[in-house]
């Protein structure tokens, strides 16, 4: 080793070297120096060897632990996945120990085939990124709820095929994507779960927990309707806030309330004032999904979501289509969804139990041809048969009630122009069957549970097809049949299409007068503009045009 290298190391190690001559002090200093560098050096080395070894005792310490569990549960094979007889592995079934849900045994010696055929017959499919595979609950005896919230659905047969499938998934606290057709029973298959689990949780003073947000005043009124009923009897306090009636009364509810059912404008408005604090809020449902994540609200809903739990929060959406418009929006809200559909429902379908009958006349001719169907649809043994008619503007609804009223008919009506107390009015008047007839603008197509409802007549065709199987879906709820006779006029020609598609879908005959309009469906390129929408390069700016 070179001089030059040797000063080096003792330059960087030791210090610089010694002079030659030293005194008794400084041989003393130096030796005291390297004595405290060995014994850092020997303490570093213990150090080392000893969290090697807690590292080890800590492995292998798991291991055992892991082969114990292993022992008492069965694992499940990747060749096994829809095998029933097959226990879930503890990382799979710890969860759903804690959040409330474990397959029964009941369920769990179901038939595979009786599986099978429900799945075929109602034609369900399941979307899981995590594969759990739940059964579908084919029977109330197949799960065990809260007493108060199993005694109050106990009055029902059985589970609706949306409810049966979704259960497993949303008492094990997943977000769930729901899409089955208007009258499935929506409104319980969120609400039994929520109100469940907020017993289970034993959390009932705090503060606002469960949110659920409609599009409109009369179905955020009939989700409380429906939740209320499992609410009372749970002891969870439930409120419902919507616009058009004075905040006083709505503060005062909500300063009890663990359940919120509210329409966005009158919920944003509390927000704000600081009435509403949703920090607690840790189920969240957006009913009527694809409708609620539209341009026109879809602001409001993200401001509204921000002011919920960042964390642990469970989120649903519930609907009867879900176009590909809203599901990549969609999914910014959501953790691993479980999609349950029920019927094909990417593509645009009606329920199969209506039976629909599309005439084409000349607009001038409409207000008479209604005459003439309610003659028809409202007579001999029909004559208290409830009729549906929706009109598209509420100037044309005024209009017609009018005309209805003067031809001797007792009409209630829900449209724009009328306050929320005589919306609410006439929707009970209907509902309880003082009046057989009510008259609607679009506000009342989606939704709403109106029981009995025979006859949907659309005297004009709404501005979309969604809402056309929206508003159709007011009869034939619940298992029920029902028939809906549409006015079709060529103002509406550019819809023929889309509306021949929903026709043949459902195995309905197909007027030839429409075909004539043509069969081609327009693409809908904007949630707002529809096929109307031209897509240009919003980014170039406008060229300057001089005048000489």
């Amino acid at each position: 080793m070179s001089t030059a290298t040797l000063k080096r190391r003792y330059d960087t190690e030791l210090g610089p070297i010694p002079p030659l001559k030293m005194s008794t002090d400084e041989i003393k200093q130096r030796k005291r120096k390297q004595d405290d560098t060995e014994a850092v050096v020997q303490k570093k080395v213990k150090k080392d060897k000893k969290d090697k070894k807690d590292k080890k005792d800590k492995k292998v310490k798991k291991e055992k632990k892991a082969e114990k569990k292993a022992q008492e549960t069965t694992v499940i094979p990747k060749d096994a996945e829809d095998d029933s007889s097959v226990t879930l592995s503890p990382e799979e079934e710890t969860p759903a120990q804690e959040l409330g849900y474990v397959q029964s045994e009941l369920l769990s010696k179901v038939a595979q085939s009786e599986v099978d055929e429900f799945y075929e017959e109602n034609e369900v499919s399941v979307e899981d990124p995590k594969k759990l595979n739940f059964r579908p609950l084919l029977s109330f005896d197949h799960i065990a709820l809260s007493s108060e919230v199993q005694k109050e659905i106990s009055k029902f047969p059985k589970p609706t095929p949306i409810q049966a499938v979704s259960w497993p998934y949303l008492l094990l606290g997943r977000d769930v994507i729901g899409v089955a057709e208007t009258g499935s029973g929506k409104t319980f298959a969120f609400g039994v779960p929520a109100i469940n689990n907020l017993l289970k949780a034993g959390s009932k003073n705090n503060g606002v927990q469960v949110l659920v947000i409609s599009p409109t005043r009369e179905l955020a009124s009939q989700i409380y309707d429906n939740l209320i009923l499992l609410a009372k009897k749970a002891g969870v306090h439930c409120c419902c806030l919507y616009g058009g009636v004075p905040k006083d009364e709505q503060r005062a509810q909500l300063k009890k309330a663990q359940v919120v059912v509210a329409t966005p404008g009158r919920l944003l408005d509390l927000i704000e004032e600081g009435s509403a604090r949703l920090s607690n809020v840790d189920y969240l449902v957006l009913d009527e999904a694809d409708r609620m994540l539209e341009k026109g609200f879809e602001e409001d809903i993200k401001r509204i979501i921000g002011s919920t739990k960042a964390t642990g929060r469970q989120t649903l959406m519930f609907t009867a289509t879900w176009p590909k418009e809203v599901r990549e929006l969609a999914s910014t809200f959501m953790k691993d969804p479980v999609k349950v559909s029920i019927g094909n429902r990417d593509e645009l379908s009606a329920n199969k139990r209506i039976t629909q009958i599309v005439e084409v006349v000349e607009p001038f001719k409409k207000e008479r041809k209604l005459l003439e169907l309610l003659k028809k649809y409202q007579s001999g043994s029909r004559k208290n048969d409830k009729v549906l008619i929706f009109a598209l503007y509420k100037k044309e609804a005024s209009r017609v009630e009018r005309n209805l009223q003067y031809n001797g008919y007792k009409v209630a009506a829900i449209h724009g122009d009328l306050s929320q107390q005589q919306r609410t009015q006439a929707l009970g008047e209907f509902k309880s069957g003082e009046s057989n007839l009510l008259l609607a603008t679009d506000v009342a197509a989606r939704g709403l549970d109106i029981p009995n409802v025979k006859t949907v007549i659309n005297l004009t065709f709404p501005l979309t097809v969604e809402d056309y199987v929206h508003r159709i879906g007011r009869t034939g709820r619940a298992g029920q049949t029902g028939t809906a006779h549409t006015l079709f006029t060529e103002q509406e020609k550019h819809l023929a299409g889309a509306l021949v598609n929903v026709l043949n879908g459902a195995g309905q005959p197909v007027p030839e007068d429409l075909k004539k309009f043509g069969t081609h469906t327009k693409k809908k390129e904007h949630s707002a503009y529809g096929a109307f929408y031209k897509d240009v390069d919003t980014t170039k700016k406008p060229k300057k045009i001089t005048f000489d």
